[in-house]
């Protein structure tokens, strides 16, 4: 069986722990706290986490009245522990509260779980059989007697064909436990689990003793080193145990300590300088978590003490503060519903780094940064990921050319994308670019459902609009909205057009073609369209198109000849003359007219407006119009 866990949206969050906690102020404490924590917060996004942390919380607030909650990850994980040992001891072993947690049994247990968890994680397991039981020196039945003891770590499941299979209820359950290993082992030998060669002489023993340091190391050059992310929060668990805190709250099951402040400083010093380097987004994030885990806050305080201060100055960021203003921005409690690239630096190498930023964000605003091709193809990752949040992109104003519009072209035929607004005005483009866009449209068709590619340095031509149009026609074709403004395009242009709106498949609803020299001809052969009962276009801009009164004419007769769904239609800047605006006039009292808002601003010779009637008459005229007249604006 295959399911897919979406997982908490930020209201369902707060929804959980409030069902959960019958107190309501209890509930509010521990939603409060979470907010506090933005690591916690964000690892609340997963159900079983939330499970967790309601689990710890409760027994932190019974137990320790008063007491500080925990504020990161590791501390979350090992109260968890804590608990489930109390629960073992009580339940199982007939013990009290006051008891001591570990016992040599449940300590054993433990190192069991703990090397099945690390030698498992290695490989990329997720369920063990028998057999990867056996290596870790587990037999069946001590397993069935671990999953029935710490039911809530460790479970026993039936396989396909009746076989018993073992998991960890959670996978940060089996990364945390494996650190866990790492470390004890570490600290008990001296042996460091992540170096494939060993050395075993007792000076190097205690050296290493001494140095856990060396083990750090390892752990975050194994994590940079993983191609998928695989040990990023094994490497956070394990940063968390060193501090001395937390070693605390495992007294029992650690029988000594491994480090001191020093060590820890010195780890952190490490972390800077790998975070200096040109790593990607996720892993300089994962680094920056790092350092929360080890109580240092430093770089991120930096950054958010500019912002706040307004002196911000990306220009003089070194890498690592980068991935702490993308750490921020992720992290913020603000929705990241519109990322605007101008606020911090209208370049190529700012959209590069925040790339993480756009793709958690439903808008992405990016005119006139100065992007090229290079932008287009990281852009196309983040559309064709699963991930993406991404629901409209601006592209204006940049100089992308044809060859980057064929990059996001790619990426808009991905199942994945669902980006529904596309804007490329001003972006170099020629029919080429069209054709690019009507193929991942063919092959997509449900997004984008709004393309914008108006003003006239995109020269798509009359070829490019018709590929578009074709569209129109495809019965799995959702576009709703196409802007041409601006585009040098002729009366072929509106036969393709009219082709497509007339079709019975179109679900267009916007046009604009404004600023286009279409004429009256060109208007006579859209309103073609504008005629057909499949037509379902709503608003229609043909502001400053040379249009004289033959084209309102047949502007009018389509009106009138269709039970249209017109309501909006601009016809400022153009020339309809009186006769052209007595047809208008006409219309806006016709039944079957629909408009709710006819714009005819700076239109030419319109002789009825020179004389302008007294308050009486205006008033009367004004019920008049209520009467006979759809139109709610009337722009003149």
């Amino acid at each position: 069986m295959v399911t897919e866990v979406r997982g908490f949206t930020d209201p369902q969050k707060e929804e959980y722990f409030r069902k959960r906690f019958r107190d309501e102020e209890q509930a509010s404490r521990i939603i409060s706290h979470i907010k506090t924590s933005r690591s916690l917060h964000i690892m609340c996004h997963i159900p079983v986490f939330c499970w967790i942390t309601a689990t710890v919380l409760e027994d932190v607030l019974e137990t320790r009245e008063g007491g500080q909650l925990p504020k990161t990850l590791t501390e979350m994980y090992i109260h968890f522990l804590v608990v489930q040992a109390k629960v073992k001891k009580v339940k199982y072993d007939g013990g009290a509260e006051t008891d001591p947690h570990w016992s040599p049994e449940s300590r054993k247990m433990m190192e069991s779980l703990g090397k099945l968890a690390f030698d498992q994680l290695q490989k990329g397991n997720l369920i063990f059989y028998e057999s990867d039981l056996t290596e870790c020196g587990i037999d069946i039945r001590a397993a069935s007697v671990y999953s029935g003891v710490f039911t809530q770590i460790f479970k026993e499941e039936r396989g396909l064909y009746q076989d018993k299979v073992f998991c960890f209820i959670h996978l940060s359950v089996q990364e945390f436990l494996a650190a866990l290993h790492v470390h004890l082992t570490f600290i008990n030998s001296g042996l460091n689990l992540l170096e494939q060669q060993q050395t075993t002489s007792t000076w190097s023993k205690l050296f290493n003793k001494l140095k856990l340091q060396s083990l750090h190391q390892s752990a975050v050059n194994k994590a940079l080193q993983s191609p998928n992310g695989h040990l990023d929060l094994f490497l956070r668990f394990l940063l968390g145990l060193s501090l001395q805190t937390n070693q605390t709250l495992l007294r029992g099951l650690l029988t000594q300590t491994g480090s001191g402040s020093q060590t820890n400083q010195e780890t952190v010093q490490y972390i800077k300088k790998k975070l200096s380097e040109n790593l990607s987004a996720e892993k300089s994030i994962n680094l920056i978590h790092c350092l929360n885990e080890l109580n240092d806050c430093s770089l991120v305080e930096e950054i958010q003490q500019s912002l706040r201060s307004g002196s911000l100055s990306t220009d003089e960021l070194s890498p690592a503060q980068w991935s702490a203003l993308v750490f921020i921005l992720l992290s913020s409690e603000e929705d990241l519903d519109v990322f605007d690239l101008q606020k911090y630096s209208a370049s190529e190498e700012a959209l590069l780094r925040l790339l993480p930023v756009v793709k958690a964000s439903n808008k992405a605003l990016l005119s006139g940064c100065n992007l090229s091709e290079r932008s287009c193809d990281a852009l196309s990752s983040v559309l064709n990921s699963q991930s993406s949040s991404l629901k409209e992109l601006d592209l204006s104003n940049n100089e992308l050319w044809d060859s980057g519009v064929k990059l996001l072209s790619a990426a808009l035929q991905s199942p994945h994308c669902t980006l529904e607004t596309l804007r490329l005005m001003d972006c170099g483009l020629s029919e080429i670019s069209c054709d690019y866009l009507a193929a991942a449209l063919k092959s997509n068709p449900s997004y984008p459902r709004v393309l914008d590619l108006s003003v006239d340095c995109n020269n798509l031509q009359d070829s490019g609009v018709k590929q578009l149009c074709v569209l129109l026609e495809n019965p799995r074709c959702r576009f709703e909205t196409l802007r041409l403004s601006h585009c040098d395009l002729s009366e072929r242009s509106c036969e393709a057009l009219a082709s497509g709106l007339s079709s019975q498949t179109s679900n267009l609803r916007q046009l604009d073609l404004s600023n286009i020299n279409l004429k009256d001809s060109g208007v006579k052969l859209l309103s073609e369209g504008l005629k057909s009962p499949h037509c379902t276009l709503e608003t229609l801009s043909l502001s400053g198109c040379l249009i004289t009164e033959e084209g309102c004419t047949s502007l009018a007769s389509a009106l009138s000849s269709n039970p249209s769904h017109l309501r909006e239609l601009d016809l400022s800047y153009n020339h309809p003359g009186p006769s052209g605006m007595k047809l208008l006039s006409a219309g806006l009292k016709d039944p079957g007219w629909r408009l709710d808002t006819l714009s005819v601003v700076n239109a030419a010779r319109w002789g009825e407006c020179r004389r302008l009637p007294n308050r009486k008459e205006e008033a009367s005229q004004a019920q008049e119009r209520k009467k006979h007249s759809r139109a709610t604006l009337l722009e003149l």
